[in-house]
């Protein structure tokens, strides 16, 4: 599709925009709420796109099991995590 091949030359992301707009053409034909019960996928991955709030959730426990490892003993971050590593040019 010669669409998605000028988004890779120019860097351009604009799948959100199409994700907002198809939300939008939809909701104005049957109505916000409408939408909301009839599309209740489609609007639960709109609402995921736009905040990320499964992806922080996410990273939240996996820090949370990390530090819960660190005061273990049972991890040891790498040097350069802690910023103990060697300088790089």
């Amino acid at each position: 599709m010669p669409f998605l091949d000028v988004q890779k030359k120019f860097g351009l992301n604009i799948d959100p925009w199409l994700t907002i707009q198809k939300w939008i053409e939809c909701a104005h034909g049957i109505g916000s709420i409408g939408t909301e019960k009839e599309r209740k996928i489609e609007y639960d991955d709109f609402i995921e796109c736009l905040l990320r709030q499964k992806v922080m959730r996410h990273v939240s426990t996996i820090r949370k099991q990390r530090d819960e490892l660190i005061k273990e003993g049972k991890y040891t971050p790498p040097p350069h995590y802690v910023g103990k590593g060697e300088p790089r040019p």
